[in-house]
This record gives structure tokens, C-alpha cells and sequence, in this order.
């Protein structure tokens, strides 16, 4: 029901997304959206390329005086990098006269770990820029503004989406389940890697300036947390249904992502189920709970049983992979040559895991305004809105029925 598609090249004349999808009557704050691009530029450990951009999406359809119209909403992130790339990625068969920057040889050397190779075995380039400029993490601005759109539908009905690094290389916060909801909304926007504990954050600060002396780079993991869904989004009854999965799906299509976790992720498989599952208990007193009559003492589960929310917190973890290029290059082959050479150096970053954190947020918000809208569609976000409250008064009405009359 709500889909985004995205097009453009890394450094192309710009990224292109577009949303279906989205209700009208929605309010788009263009200050939010800007504030959540930004975020994915942010992080102590990003390359030269983020000081070029300062991206921005111009709306272009979809909006009229600040709302949706229920129409297809599409969004331009112009590169300001353009100017630098004209004499190598124009579109005409040869260079204009005007084009501006320098002309750049062809990438024979593939990067071990990038799409480099594998795509253009599968396209038959021979010069394999035009593999990486499309693959390149760059796309992910465009992604981040489709969930801008997402997020914001999701919190004009009362459900936010945060998120906080708690791994990046050898360091680690521990156990990500022990941070609160509450912790990591207060993290400043501008916090150099978006850890909760400054101790742990200046810690994975030195790890990125040795790993940039020593031409490496690195990964890390980290977890998007989301308040106030209500119980029932997605479903058990079919495979391609079940919202754990479409999520860890949308957290993994992520450049660089490995391995996504939910709950207690990987942890479940070491330990015996009562230190798993998550008993059911009668609320302490005084503590209703959001809807349900009944509490969780534990969320290891991170809010999803079965493929569909239980009413708790949605936890999910993504384990990001060290960037693939490096200052020190590993080795490789000159595909036009087929002699051994050092892999190809492209301008990058030593780590992005802060900003896969943001990316990841947009995707996770994506999903979930998808299976909201799934679960209670209409056309317009008030009778969405109403929707909602029906069925929080029929959960309501199970878990605390009206006396009966005398």
C-alpha cells in the first residue's frame, strides 16, 4: 500500500525519490525532512564528500500549501559534487563543451567487499564506475527522505522512532536492551557517534582515528527503537506477511548491513528459553499499560511475536561491515589487464555507522507506516486516526469490560 522508489548516481546531477502511498491530509514539516537529511551526513568518522553536500529535497509534487494530497509525492536531492563530475558522468554520448571537472580514468581495479565485480559480471561493463556510482551509499539520501515522509506520518499518530549506536569495532556498550527508550531520545542530534555513554563514545572515537592512520576503516552495530505501535501490525498467517520479516529485510538491503537482529537478535541462540521469552503479568498498580491490561517485565522478543507487534517496544539491531574502501588497499586484479593490482581507491569515509543508524530509521519508519496503513488503510488521515481508536476501545473494552449493571 505505501511503496518509494529511488533513481539517480552517487555523482550524478541528483537523487530522485518518490512516495505512493501516503494519506492526505498529512502535514509535511520541510524542516524535519531537512533535519533528518542532515543526520545522515552527521558522525565522527565521514569523509570529505559530506562537507561538499548539504542536502536538501525540494518537493515537487504530492504537497499543496503543507499536506498531501494522497497523490504520489516526489522529492529532488540535487549533488552538489555535479559541477566536479560533468566530464565524467554526463549523459549525452560525449562531454558537452560546458561540462566542468576533471575527466576520470575507468575503474578497472574492483574493491574486494563493494558490488564492484559481481556487477559487472552480471551488466558486462567494462569500466565498473558505472557499477559503484548507483551502488554506492550515496542512494541512501534518497531513502532517508521517503522515511522522513514515513516518520512523520508516524508521529502524527503518536508512534516515534529513535535510534543510537551502541558498537564500533573492538568497543561496545554491551547488551543494547539495557538502554531505555528514554536515553536515547535525549541523545543530541550533533553527539559525534550518537552513543548514549560519552565514556564508550570518546572510546570508539580513538578506535576511528587509529583505524584512519592505519588506512583502515571500520564497522560497528546499532539499534532503532520505536514507542507506541499498537499491538496487531502485521500477521502470522503468511510468510511474506510476517513484519519481522519485511523489517529485517528493509534494515539488510542497507549498504554495508550483515546482520540484523530483533529483540535479543543472536543472543537467543546461547541461552535457554526462560531467559528468552518474555513472561505476561498482571500490571503493577496504578500502571495500565499504553492499551493492554497486562504488562512485560522483559523485551527481549522486541516487541514482535509471531510476525506482529505485541504492543512493546520494536528493538532492532544492524550489524554494518567495514567500509569496503581503503586507504591501504587490499589486493585485487586489474580486470583490463588481468595482472594483480591494489584495489581501486574511491574518496570515502573510515565509518558510517551513525549514518546507517539514521538510514535504518527511515526504512523501519517506511515499513512501519506501511503496515499501519495495512492494518487500518483509508484514504485520509483522520478516518486513519478513527480507525485506530476503534480498535483501541475494542482492546479497551477486553482487557477492562464495563460493570455490569445492578
Amino acid at each position: 500500500m505505501l511503496r518509494f522508489l529511488t533513481a539517480g548516481e552517487s555523482h550524478g546531477q541528483a537523487l530522485v525519490s518518490t512516495v505512493e502511498g501516503l494519506p492526505a491530509g498529512l502535514a509535511i514539516d520541510q524542516d524535519a525532512l531537512a533535519r533528518d537529511l542532515r543526520r545522515r551526513q552527521l558522525g565522527y568518522g565521514r569523509g570529505r564528500r559530506m562537507q561538499i553536500e548539504m542536502d536538501t529535497a525540494e518537493i515537487l509534487s504530492g504537497v499543496r500549501k503543507g499536506h498531501t494530497l494522497g497523490s504520489p509525492v516526489a522529492m529532488l536531492i540535487r549533488n552538489r559534487d555535479w559541477k566536479n563530475w560533468q566530464q565524467t558522468m554526463h549523459v549525452s554520448p560525449e562531454a558537452p563543451a560546458e561540462a566542468t571537472g576533471a575527466r576520470r580514468a575507468p575503474v578497472t581495479r574492483p574493491r574486494p567487499g563493494h558490488a564492484d565485480l559481481a556487477g559487472a559480471l552480471k551488466y558486462d561493463r567494462g569500466d565498473m564506475r558505472d557499477i559503484l556510482e548507483r551502488a554506492s551509499a550515496r542512494e541512501t539520501a534518497a531513502r532517508v527522505a521517503a522515511g522522513a515522509l514515513a516518520r512523520q506520518f508516524l508521529a502524527a499518530l503518536d508512534i516515534h522512532v529513535v535510534s543510537h549506536v551502541f558498537t564500533l569495532g573492538a568497543v561496545s556498550l554491551g547488551d543494547p536492551l539495557v538502554v531505555t527508550y528514554e536515553q536515547i531520545a535525549a541523545i543530541d542530534d550533533e553527539a559525534a557517534l550518537h552513543c548514549v555513554d560519552d565514556t564508550v563514545q570518546q572510546q570508539m572515537i580513538e578506535a576511528i582515528d587509529a583505524a584512519r592512520a592505519a588506512g583502515d576503516t571500520l564497522g560497528g552495530a546499532f539499534e532503532v527503537v520505536v514507542r507506541g505501535l499498537p499491538p496487531g501490525l502485521g500477521s502470522y498467517v503468511q510468510w511474506d506477511r510476517k513484519l519481522d520479516g519485511r523489517l529485517a529485510q528493509a534494515v539488510m538491503s542497507i549498504p554495508a548491513i550483515k546482520a540484523v537482529g530483533i529483540g535479543k537478535g543472536v543472543g537467543v541462540a546461547s541461552v535457554p528459553g526462560s531467559q528468552v521469552h518474555d513472561e505476561i503479568v498482571l500490571p503493577a498498580a496504578g500502571d495500565e499499560g499504553r492499551i493492554m491490561g497486562v504488562s512485560r517485565p522483559t523485551n527481549r522478543a522486541g516487541g514482535l511475536e509471531g510476525g506482529v507487534t505485541n504492543g512493546e517496544d520494536l528493538r532492532i539491531t544492524g550489524y554494518m561491515k567495514p567500509i569496503s574502501t581503503l586507504m591501504k588497499p587490499l589486493r585485487s586484479v586489474d580486470l583490463q589487464t588481468m595482472q594483480e593490482s591494489p584495489a581501486a581507491i574511491e574518496r570515502s569515509d573510515v565509518c558510517a555507522v551513525p549514518a546507517a543508524a539514521v538510514v535504518a530509521e527511515a526504512m523501519v519508519a517506511f515499513v512501519l507506516a506501511d503496515a499501519v496503513l495495512e492494518r487500518f488503510g483509508a484514504d485520509t488521515l483522520d478516518d486513519i486516526k478513527a480507525a485506530i481508536s476503534r480498535a483501541e476501545a475494542r482492546v479497551q473494552q477486553r482487557f477492562h469490560p464495563a460493570p455490569a449493571e445492578a
